[in-house]
């Protein structure tokens, strides 16, 4: 089994093997994956973290002999992480894996890096709902970007996973994956932080979600990352009055 890491700040992760297709997600800075095809310029790989699978280019990609069953524990805790790779500055998206780094330095392939900052450990946060919701904010007027998993460019399903991920929670890639998790919430008012809110289009398919900060706003990306009035209905616009998603179900992840 071969394996890669990615060894730019966000890789992007296509649908098929060109730069002309549409991106289904990214792959960001320290993610390990398996290799499961090669092209002139693509690898397609399986994520470790989600098991998303994509094309990526294999410029931005170095092998590594490393399985990846202990990566992913240590992750870039500010919303800009420094990091220097072959002598130059390289900025890292909050989330980014840093668990290359023994003793501040790695060598991946080429590459010699070093880095002199903190990390965050998932798995020694205890789940806390209240601090889940204040971490998203942090997000807040990150603007929206199909398939984006980063502080430059996210998506909805990305947010959420981000957002998780952090509180030791691992969440699928897609909201249409997501929805199968956690326990169903009856009503709207019953809701409490942190809980995820799905929402379906004319076809009764799951195309959005966000995370509640009460029974009453959502934060979620749309546009941008935003928080939002939500009624029983779905999400109304806080600056416009325009009401822009239908409400399917709540689920809670604890």
């Amino acid at each position: 089994m071969e394996m890669v890491v990615c060894v730019v700040p966000v890789s992007p992760m296509r649908k098929e093997d060109s730069h002309r297709v549409e991106m289904v997600s990214e792959l960001l800075f320290g993610e390990v994956a398996e290799v499961l095809e090669r092209t002139r310029q693509f690898t397609k790989l399986r994520g470790l973290h989600d098991n998303y699978e994509g094309w990526c280019q294999s410029g931005q990609l170095a092998v590594v002999d490393h399985q990846g069953n202990t990566w992913h524990k240590r992750l870039a805790p500010d919303w800009i992480t420094p990091v220097e790779v072959n002598g130059q500055r390289m900025n890292l998206s909050l989330g980014s894996s840093l668990d290359m780094f023994n003793e501040g330095k790695a060598q991946v392939g080429p590459f010699s890096m070093q880095y002199s900052g903190d990390s965050w450990d998932p798995s020694l946060r205890k789940f806390d709902p209240h601090a889940l919701c204040e971490f998203a904010k942090q997000y807040l007027n990150t603007p929206y970007l199909w398939g984006g998993r980063s502080v430059f460019g996210i998506d909805c399903s990305g947010f959420a996973q981000q957002c998780f991920r952090f509180f030791d929670r691992q969440l699928p890639r897609d909201s249409s994956q997501q929805v199968e998790l956690g326990e169903p919430v009856g009503f709207l008012q019953e809701a409490k932080p942190g809980d995820l809110a799905f929402f379906d289009n004319e076809e009764g398919r799951i195309v959005h979600v966000g995370i509640l900060l009460g029974p009453e706003t959502i934060i979620h990306s749309s546009g941008k990352v935003r928080i939002d009035k939500i009624d029983a209905q779905g999400i109304v616009n806080g600056d416009t009055g325009e009401r822009t998603h239908k409400l399917r179900v709540i689920k809670r992840v604890s």
